[in-house]
Order: structure tokens, then C-alpha cells, then sequence
């Protein structure tokens, strides 16, 4: 599969669709089982709340794979993915309440990198509760 997005067609400052991921403890569970992390701090509350945290939070890399699926989303080819990092600031909190968290994600074009290759950067931001949970997130892809 090939980006559907065509470089030509993107200048720094392109907004991609923002999205928002919901999150409930059954889905840090299914997380944990598929990932194989099995911390605690991750579905026991008793337990996070004992090592300092305020509740349940969800796994780093669940939370970096739901951030990058704006990305992954807007190219609509996830092998377009060149390049992902992230550096966690907040955990997403995930409270037993029914309704969970929700991870709100934007994205912009930062810059083309490489008119050859049709590389581009992209930043994104995502906010958990009103707090920023990611202090650097960018992907690098290419697009058509």
C-alpha cells in the first residue's frame, strides 16, 4: 500500500485530522496481554495508588501507538511510517468509572525534509484530561 497522501500536495503548517482515542481499563487488559506487560500500575488501582500514582495509567507504547494512529489515519498507509519517537511527560490516567480517559491527538506538517525521498515531519500533541501526556512526539513519512 502507498500513502493516499501526495507530497506535493502538503506545505509546513498542514493540519492533519485530529482525533481522540477513548481508553477503559478492558482495553489495558487486552494491552497487556497481546504486549506481554503485565505491570500492575496498569490494571490494579490498589497498586498504582501504592507506588504514587493517582489511579490506573495506561501503558507508554499503548499510548504512543494510539497517538501515531493520526498520522498512520491521515497517510491511510502505515508502512509509510519511516521514523517515531516520543518523550512521555503525564501518564494517561485511566479511572474505573465507566467512561475511562481519552487521549485527544493533533498533528501538523512541520516541515518537507526530503523533496527525493517526499519525506515530511510531523508533530503531533496529545492531551489526556487536560494535561499535555507527550512532551515531543514526531513521526517521519512518506508520502506519495
Amino acid at each position: 500500500m502507498t500513502s493516499q497522501i501526495a507530497y506535493a500536495d502538503v506545505e509546513a503548517g498542514t493540519e492533519l485530522p485530529p482525533a481522540a482515542f477513548p481508553v477503559v481499563r478492558e482495553t489495558l487488559v487486552r494491552y497487556a496481554g497481546a504486549s506481554g506487560d503485565f505491570n500492575p500500575i496498569h490494571w490494579n488501582e490498589r497498586f498504582a495508588r501504592e507506588v504514587g500514582l493517582p489511579d490506573v495509567i495506561a501503558h507508554g507504547m499503548f499510548t504512543m501507538a494510539e497517538v501515531v494512529r493520526v498520522v498512520t489515519d491521515w497517510t491511510g498507509d502505515p508502512g509509510a511510517l519511516v521514523e517515531y519517537g516520543v518523550r512521555f511527560t503525564k501518564p494517561v490516567v485511566v479511572p474505573d468509572d465507566g467512561t475511562g480517559a481519552l487521549i485527544e491527538v493533533t498533528g501538523k506538517v512541520a516541515a518537507k525534509l526530503d523533496d527525493e525521498a517526499r519525506t515530511v515531519r510531523v508533530d503531533l500533541t496529545a492531551h489526556s484530561a487536560g494535561r499535555k501526556v507527550l512532551g515531543v512526539a514526531r513521526a517521519v513519512v512518506r508520502l506519495a
